[in-house]
């Protein structure tokens, strides 16, 4: 599964990619408010960071304004990825812009007949969100599983699944086993993924042994 990191951090992206964890990014207006920066400036800064995708959202909630804000957007790398809502008038603008040779990010989606209408209007990525299904007592992991059975049922469906809202160090594992393409993870989970007891606890008895030998390696 790839991973693309959820921020507009620049200092968290570069910090992650010079590691070789990340393929690409994902914003959105949330994002780009916490970060106080110019969505232009920031956008271009992020895609200058990575070679992979890099997600920018439009805000305009109708075709005709999609498609002039996706305009703008287009022209500041050739790694952006347009991001629209799962809107009829989203799935119009998705439609035409990858028929134009964009990438496309298709958001917010909550259900398998969603993903299915993103993919038949070409989207490159459809983002069904774990987290916020999770939030009203509903199985987000299992909505990424069905979509992943629907996808392998239809070999001209080319849309990949990119897991959203994943929180947590299970939600990525889960998603990856369900199949997901690519999981959107904050800077800190991704680092908590190499978290775990006992391997901290082998390195501290590692250490403590080491230590007693009285030898250094360098």
């Amino acid at each position: 599964m790839k991973f693309f990191v959820d921020t507009a951090d620049v200092t968290a992206i570069r910090h992650l990619n010079d590691i070789g964890l990340i393929d690409g990014v994902t914003t959105n207006p949330s994002i780009i408010a916490k970060s106080g920066r110019d969505i232009m400036e920031v956008t271009k800064e992020i895609c200058g960071l990575v070679t992979g995708p890099v997600s920018a959202e439009v805000t305009a909630l109708d075709y005709d304004g999609m498609m002039k804000e996706a305009a703008v957007l287009a022209k500041i790398a050739d790694n952006i990825c347009i991001k629209l809502p799962l809107t009829i008038d989203g799935l119009k603008a998705c439609k035409a812009l990858t028929s134009d040779g964009h990438q496309t990010n298709v958001t917010l989606c909550f259900s398998v007949n969603q993903a299915l209408l993103a993919a038949k209007c070409g989207a490159t990525y459809v983002s069904p969100f774990v987290g916020r299904l999770d939030d009203i007592n509903l199985d987000g992991m299992q909505l990424i599983r069905d979509i992943r059975t629907m996808f392998n049922n239809y070999d001209t469906l080319n849309t990949q699944i990119l897991a959203a809202s994943l929180r947590n160090a299970n939600h990525v594992s889960g998603a990856a086993l369900a199949g997901a393409d690519v999981g959107t993870i904050p800077p800190n989970v991704i680092e908590d993924l190499a978290e775990h007891t006992l391997t901290k606890n082998g390195l501290d008895t590692f250490m403590t042994d080491w230590a007693k030998t009285g030898q250094t390696i360098v």
